[in-house]
């Protein structure tokens, strides 16, 4: 008689634990990509039209001073990422690109970094 009130409980907890691990999976696939910008630097963000895994930071150095900066991915389930370090002159454009595993969730977010 008690093996037959256990195992709907175990399927029921087994049911919860799988929806409560779901959620945070889904949310992070739902993560919107975001950009910090070090100042003297205007930058435009984004996924590769055709690759989920692929991010870049197209920036311009609107400062004065030379400015070292470089794209970096969080990558979900998979290790984050940072791309090439890019130098750019005064009033000079450039970008760095970075990508992140095959394995992950794709990138959550991506943000510049001096």
């Amino acid at each position: 008689m008690r093996a037959a009130v256990r195992t709907p409980a175990r399927g029921a907890a087994v049911v919860g634990l799988i929806a409560a691990l779901a959620v945070p999976a889904t949310a992070a696939v739902a993560v919107t990509p975001v950009a910090a910008v070090p100042p003297g630097l205007s930058c435009d963000t984004g996924k590769h039209a055709i690759d989920d895994y692929t991010g870049y930071a197209l920036c311009r150095n609107n400062g004065s001073t030379t400015q070292t900066f470089w794209v970096h991915l969080v990558c979900g389930w998979s290790p984050d990422v940072d791309g090439e370090r890019v130098t750019l002159r005064p009033g000079a454009s450039g970008q760095s690109t970075a990508h992140c595993a095959g394995l992950g969730s794709g990138i959550g977010e991506i943000h510049v970094r001096p």
